[in-house]
Parts: structure tokens; C-alpha cells; sequence
């Protein structure tokens, strides 16, 4: 269900075309006709903790949690009932990752939830302060950055994205205030991230759909500021300042939706043909709507996760694209929420499977910046408390509803 859209782009593109850009050719940005964007400027010191979630945001959880207030207790309480939190926890490494499109091993499933069970473990002991929690999270990451070499096969970059977000929430987290992870571990934690994974979800994916790309960058700037890597975060905030406009419709864009950042596609019926079909632009829409509500969910999580990150990080990427990702949040939810598609919008169809993936965006333009997003947050209320789609989004009504705690 994640797979590339080759099949249909090469009937329109010519393998050829195809080929090249599977094989990375095109640069983000490039070609897009685009106006040049802001220098991203990465900061001089990074904050700690700081991918995702901030020390404020979870001191300010601990609060809630021990007043016994809602939606929070409800949420911490579903997360420590998960399996996902379970001290008897048995990681499941492997040296090769292998996954195929919509297959692949074993280890590809492992990977994704061993390391939700990291961030998991690492969650409960910043709530609890239970150190057995945190020894978890330190034997499942060890575990991994002691055997695993590489990722192959079609779903590489993807399956890179969403366990390495993950690993990426979970290290910072334990990095920050568990000294009994020591140092030679951490290194090689780190070199697995920049050995493993960051070759992978830095690659060049223009003409893929564009969850695939927001993915990537959601785990390319988390491990940035975890290994503390100006480069890598900048190239990350170029990719979303790029990507999000191309994924997400304004009016103000034009009469057509721009075009993926360095990639081949920009005709009319090449872009109807990579928005599934769809020629009526709205605004909100994402390139993904008429495929499903779910990729669109991945999608908006990523945007909020990468915006989120930067925001701790001093940099303010929810402004920017305040007004597009507000739009977007309200379009799907007002859908999601049950509301009749006009026959324009995917021939009057939608597949209505959005995951918990509003907490975030919505706690920062509600919460901290004053919009008003009415279906959102009926969405987000209707959905708590939030658990994990298992693959990259986890706990976030506990981290972020209502907590719009400074960085």
C-alpha cells in the first residue's frame, strides 16, 4: 500500500525517465520554477532534548499525569498498557534489513516496532522516572547498533524513515538525562544512524509520492539534531520548504499544484496523473487525497514532526507554511469526520483512514499561534487518547495535546 507509483508514471513518463530518477537523478529544488527559499540556517548550539518533543513539553506532561488530569493520564495509561511498554520487551535485530513493496522480512516489521519500543520506554521513564524504563530503551538501541548493517530493497528509504524517526525521538530523549548510557554505546548508536539510515533517507526520491520525501526528512532532521549535524539539518529544511508546497494545494500556487521539487513531473495531465486522477484544486488538497486519507495522515504528521523539530531547534517552519498546513488540517478533517465528498473531489469518493496524526501541527497553530481550526480539533478530540499507527506516529496526545509549552 506504500509502494512507488511506477507502474502508472512509466505508462505517462516513459521508463526511461523512470529509471533515472530511481536511481536519484534530479536534485531537490531544481528545475521546479519555484522561488528561490529562505536560507536554512541551522542553529549554533542544538537544544537537548529537542527532536519532536522538548524538556518543557515533558515536564509539563509529568505535571498533568500526576494531577490525574485528561486527555493526558487516559493516554500516558494506554502507552503503559501497550506492548510496546512491557519490561520484558525482547528486541529483534537483524544485520540486513530487507523490505520489498508491501513485503519484505520479518526484520522489517521488527525494526519499525522495536524501535517505536525504544521511544516507548523512553516516554514512560520521562513520565514515570522509573530508570528500568530507560534501561529498556538503552537495551533495545544497543541491541540494534550492535548488529544492524544495512537496508535494501525497494522500501529502503521508507523503512529507514519511519523506524529511524523513532530511534531518532528515542536516543534524544534517553541521551539527555540517562548518564547510565555511556559514551562508547552512544557512538555507536550514532555511527549506526549515520552508517544505516542517513544515506538512505537523505537520497533523492522527486517523482515518488510525496509522503515518501516528508518521511525521510521527519527522520533526517531528528537524527540531525541528535548527532548534532548543521549540514544535515539544513539539507532537511531545504527538502520540507521544497516538498510541502508541492504536496499541499494553495489557490495562491496557480491554476496548477507545483510541481515535486526536482523531478520530471510538471504538465497538467502529468500532475492529475500524480494526484490520482484528480484535475480540481482546492485548497488543502494534498497530492495523496485521492488515494487515500491515510498516506495524506502520514503526510501531515511528517510536515508537523519536521516543523516541530525545527521550532525546538530556534527555527520557526510552521510560520511559513501556517495558512497551507492550516488549510490541509481542515480539508481532511471535515472529510475524515464524515462529511459527503462533492463529486469534483475524487469523483465523490474518499477513503476516510486517517490515522492519529493531527496532535502536533494542531498544538502549535491552535495552541501557540491562535488559529482557529475547528474540524481539527473535533478530530483530534474524537481520536483520543492517540496511540501509534505502528510505523512512525506514537503517543502524541500525551507529548502534545494542549501542550503549548515554549521550546
Amino acid at each position: 500500500m506504500h509502494r512507488r507509483r511506477k507502474t502508472l508514471l512509466a505508462a505517462l513518463l516513459g521508463p526511461a525517465l523512470l529509471l533515472g530518477t530511481a536511481c536519484g537523478a534530479g536534485t531537490t529544488g531544481a528545475g521546479t520554477g519555484t522561488e528561490a527559499a529562505p536560507a536554512a540556517v541551522a542553529p549554533e548550539r542544538f537544544r537537548h532534548p529537542g527532536v519532536l518533543v522538548g524538556g518543557a513539553q515533558l515536564a509539563a506532561v509529568r505535571r498533568h499525569v500526576e494531577a490525574g488530569e485528561e486527555p493526558w493520564t487516559s493516554a500516558y495509561e494506554a502507552m503503559g498498557e501497550s506492548e510496546y511498554a512491557a519490561l520484558d520487551y525482547t528486541p529483534h535485530p537483524a544485520r540486513t534489513v530487507a523490505c520489498a513493496s508491501n513485503a519484505g522480512t520479518d526484520a522489517c516489521v521488527a525494526e519499525r516496532e522495536d524501535a517505536i519500543a525504544a521511544y516507548t520506554h523512553a516516554l514512560m521513564w520521562s513520565v514515570s522516572g522509573k530508570a528500568a524504563h530507560a534501561a529498556k530503551a538503552v537495551g533495545i538501541m544497543d541491541a540494534w547498533s550492535k548488529t544492524v548493517k544495512e537496508h535494501t530493497r525497494d522500501d529502503a528509504d521508507l523503512q529507514t524513515a519511519w523506524s529511524g524517526s523513532s530511534w531518532a525521538r528515542a536516543a534524544e530523549i534517553v541521551h539527555a538525562g540517562y548518564p547510565a548510557w555511556q559514551s562508547p554505546a552512544v557512538q555507536r548508536f550514532k555511527w549506526m544512524l549515520r552508517k544505516a539510515y542517513l544515506p538512505a533517507v537523505t537520497a533523492r526520491v522527486p517523482d515518488y509520492n510525496g509522503n515518501w520525501e516528508l518521511a525521510m526528512t521527519d527522520a533526517a532532521i531528528g537524527m540531525a539534531v541528535f548527532l548534532e549535524d548543521r549540514t544535515v539539518f539544513e539539507d532537511a529544511v531545504r527538502r520540507y520548504r521544497a516538498r510541502v508546497p508541492a504536496y499541499f494545494y494553495l489557490s495562491s500556487d496557480g491554476v496548477l499544484p507545483k510541481p515535486p521539487p526536482g523531478g520530471t513531473i510538471d504538465t497538467a495531465d502529468e500532475l492529475a496523473t500524480y494526484w490520482f486522477g484528480q484535475r480540481t484544486y482546492a485548497d488543502g488538497l494534498g497530492q495523496e487525497t485521492c488515494r487515500n486519507f491515510m498516506h495524506i495522515g502520514y503526510s501531515l504528521a511528517a510536515t508537523a514532526h519536521i516543523a516541530e523539530t525545527a521550532w525546538h531547534q530556534g527555527l520557526d517552519l510552521y510560520r511559513e507554511e501556517a495558512e497551507r498546513i492550516g488549510a490541509a488540517l481542515e480539508f481532511h478533517a471535515r472529510y475524515q469526520l464524515g462529511a459527503t465528498a462533492p463529486k469534483w473531489l475524487c469523483g465523490g469518493r474518499v477513503e476516510r483512514t486517517m490515522g492519529p496524526d493531527v496532535e502536533v501541527a494542531l498544538n502549535h497553530l491552535e495552541g501557540r499561534m491562535g488559529m482557529k481550526l475547528p474540524e481539527t480539533a473535533k478530530l483530534a478530540v474524537s481520536q483520543r487518547p492517540g496511540g501509534t499507527d505502528d510505523l512512525f506516529v506514537a503517543w502524541e496526545t500525551l507529548t502534545h495535546a494542549s501542550n503549548p509549552t515554549p521550546a
